[in-house]
C-alpha cells in the first residue's frame, strides 16, 4: 500500500528545491521515488504559489492542496532489491548476463518491473554501493550525526555512584569538522538538544543532517524510505533543513561518522581514562578543550586542520540558523467533552475549545510553555501552559454559555436532575455551578454531587447537602467527606433535624434514613 506523504516531507522537497537540488538528488535525500517527487514538483509549479509562499502555509492548507501520495510500492521494491543481492554475488561467473537475472526475476514475483525499469533501479542501486573510491563530499550539503558505542561516566557527588552518559558526536564530512558533546541519554529530547548545539557550534545549517536508525530519529528504519520521528522532523523543518536517515543494514552510509567516533575515542575518551567528573557540565568542559585540540590537528596529506577547512570552505556554504531555539514538541490525542473543554492529562488539567467541536477528536501539540489543539491539521486553539492540578483554563469565546445554546448540559439542567433526589441538592448544584465564571466548569462537579446517590441513596445525599449549605462549605469533595464519614447521621445532626421537623423537605424518608445506621 503506497506511503501518503504529510505536510512536514512536503516541506522538506520544497527546501530541497530551493536549494538548487534535481528531482532526482530530492528522491535520493529523502528516500522517495523520484516519479513521485516529479509529481509534486508539477503539482508546486501549477498551485499559483511560490516555493517561498508554500513554505509559510500551514500544514492543513498544505494537506488540502496537494492530496497525491508516493507511488512506490514497498513489497514490489523490497523483492526487487533482495533479489540484487544475487546478481551481485554472480556478477564475476563466466556467462553472466542481465537478461538471463530478469528473465529469472520475473518468473519468481507476481508484479515484475519491466526491463527497463530493472535496470535503472540496479544502476542507481549499484552506483551507490559499489567499489570503495573516495567519496567527495559537497561543502555545507550534510551533518552527519551519531552515538558513540562507547560510554563515558559522571560520579554522583552524594551517594557515590557511577552514572553512564552518552557521548553525541556530529561531523560536517567536507571539511571534517567535528562535534562532540557528553548528554544522559539517547531519548529523543537529549538527542534533538544535542544536535541543536551542533547547529550552534557550527555557527550555521546544512541542507541535511543524516542520522543513525535511532529510535530517537526513525520511528520505522526501512531500507529503502524511513519514517521519520515526528518531533526531529519539525526540528529539522525549525531550522530550514531537512533529514536524512542512512539505509538499514548500509555502513557505508556512515563510514565517516563511524571512523570520526573511532578517532573521538583516541583523542577524547583516551585523555579523559584517568580523570573523574561529578557534573555533565564539567565533563563537556573538558570535551570541549580535548576537541578544540582535535579540531585543530593537522591532516597528515592537506597541510591544514578541520578547523581551517571548515572556515575557509565548508562555513559559507551554510545556511543562517533561525532566530530562535527549537522547542521540542510532545503530541497527544483527546476528545473535546461536553463541557467544551479537552482534558491535558499529563498535568491534569482542563483547556477550552470552540463549542462547535464538542465530541470531536483533537490532536494536542504541546510544549513547556504552549498548547495548541489541532482539528485535522488545523489549529483551533492555542493556550499558555498551566501547571494547576485541575484548573480550567478558559478563552469565553470558546464556549457554549457566550453564544445561543449548543449542548443539553446548561444550569437548567443540572438543577432539574438534581431536584429528582431533593431540595438541597439541588440548591447545592446550584450553588456549586453559581460560583464559577463559567457554567462550564462547574457542570463535572455538579454531576459528580448528583451521582452520589448512586452510593448512598437520594436522602442521605440530601442531608449531607443540607449540613453542607449550613457550614456554608459547599463542594463536591465536601459533601464527599460528609457521606463517608456518617456526619450526616451523626446524633446531633439528627436531633437537629427532629427540632426542625417543620424545614425536612417533604421527600424526606426517615425511615429509610435509619436503615443505614
Amino acid at each position: 500500500m503506497a506511503n501518503t506523504l504529510d505536510p512536514m516531507d512536503l516541506k522538506q522537497i520544497i527546501n530541497l528545491k530551493q536549494d538548487g537540488y534535481s528531482n532526482r538528488q530530492i528522491g535520493a535525500t529523502l528516500g522517495i521515488c523520484r516519479n513521485t517527487i516529479n509529481s509534486y514538483i508539477h503539482l508546486f509549479k501549477g498551485s499559483g504559489y511560490s516555493f517561498k509562499e508554500l513554505l509559510k502555509l500551514d500544514n492543513h492548507t498544505l494537506e488540502k492542496l496537494f492530496t497525491s501520495h508516493t507511488t512506490i510500492n514497498n513489497k514490489r521494491y523490497d523483492e526487487l532489491m533482495f533479489y540484487f543481492e544475487s546478481i551481485n554475488k554472480a556478477r564475476n561467473h563466466p556467462g553472466f548476463t542481465f537478461l538471463y537475472h530478469y528473465t529469472e526475476y520475473s518468473q519468481k514475483v507476481k508484479d515484475p518491473y519491466s526491463y527497463t525499469q530493472f535496470m535503472e533501479h540496479y544502476h542507481r542501486k549499484y552506483a551507490k554501493i559499489k567499489g570503495s573510491m573516495k567519496l567527495e563530499h559537497e561543502a555545507g550539503k550534510e551533518m552527519f550525526v551519531d552515538f558513540a558505542g562507547k560510554k563515558l561516566q559522571i560520579v554522583d557527588k552524594i551517594t557515590g555512584e557511577i552514572l553512564p552518559v552518552e557521548v553525541f558526536v556530529a561531523m560536517l564530512p567536507n571539511s571534517q569538522y567535528t562535534y562532540v558533546e557528553a548528554c544522559m541519554s539517547q531519548k529523543r529530547e537529549d538527542f534533538i538538544s544535542c544536535c541543536e548545539n551542533a547547529l550552534h557550534f557550527y555557527g550555521g545549517v546544512p541542507k541535511a543532517i543524516v542520522s543513525d536508525n535511532l529510535k530517537s530519529a526513525v520511528t520505522r528504519s526501512s531500507r529503502y524510505e524511513a519514517q521519520v520521528n515526528r518531533s526531529f522532523k519539525d526540528f529539522a523543518r525549525h531550522y530550514n533543513c531537512v533529514v536524512n536517515p542512512t539505509r538499514s543494514y548500509s555502513p557505508q552510509d556512515k563510514a565517516l561518522v563511524e571512523n570520526a567516533v573511532h578517532l573521538a575515542y583516541q583523542r577524547i575518551y583516551y585523555p579523559l581514562r584517568e580523570m573523574t567528573f561529578f557534573s555533565l557540565a564539567d565533563l563537556n568542559k573538558e570535551i570541549k578543550l580535548l576537541l578544540e585540540c582535535y579540531n585543530n590537528l593537522l591532516f597528515q596529506r592537506k597541510e591544514a586542520s578541520r578547523l581551517e577547512l571548515f572556515q575557509s570552505v565548508e562555513r559559507e556554504y551554510l545556511k543562517p540558523l533561525s532566530s530562535t531555539r527549537y522547542e521540542i514538541k510532545e503530541y497527544r490525542r483527546a476528545k473535546v467533552q461536553k463541557i467544551g473543554y479537552i482534558y491535558f492529562s499529563p498535568d491534569k488539567t482542563y483547556y477550552s475549545v470552540p463549542y462547535r467541536y464538542i465530541g470531536k477528536e483533537t490532536t494536542l501539540h504541546y510544549t513547556k510553555g504552549m498548547v495548541e489543539v489541532y482539528y485535522n491539521q488545523q489549529r483551533i486553539a492555542i493556550h499558555q501552559r498551566s501547571g494547576s492540578k485541575g484548573a480550567y483554563i478558559t478563552n469565553k469565546d470558546h464556549l457554549s454559555s457566550s453564544h445561543k445554546q449548543y449542548s443539553q448540559w446548561s444550569p437548567q439542567y443540572f438543577k432539574n436532575k438534581a431536584a429528582v433526589h431533593g431540595s438541597y441538592v439541588a440548591a447545592c448544584v446550584e450553588r456549586i455551578i453559581a460560583a464559577l465564571d463559567y457554567p462550564e466548569t462547574g457542570y463535572k462537579r455538579a454531576m459528580g454531587v448528583i451521582q452520589l446517590h448512586k452510593s448512598y441513596g437520594s436522602q442521605r445525599l440530601d442531608n449531607a447537602c443540607k449540613r453542607a449549605i449550613q457550614a456554608d462549605a459547599v463542594s463536591y469533595n465536601r459533601i464527599t467527606n460528609i457521606l463517608k464519614n456518617n456526619l450526616d447521621q451523626s446524633s446531633l445532626f439528627l436531633q437537629e433535624e427532629t427540632d426542625r421537623g417543620s424545614h425536612i423537605p417533604k421527600h424526606a424518608n426517615i425511615r429509610g434514613a435509619s436503615n443505614y445506621k
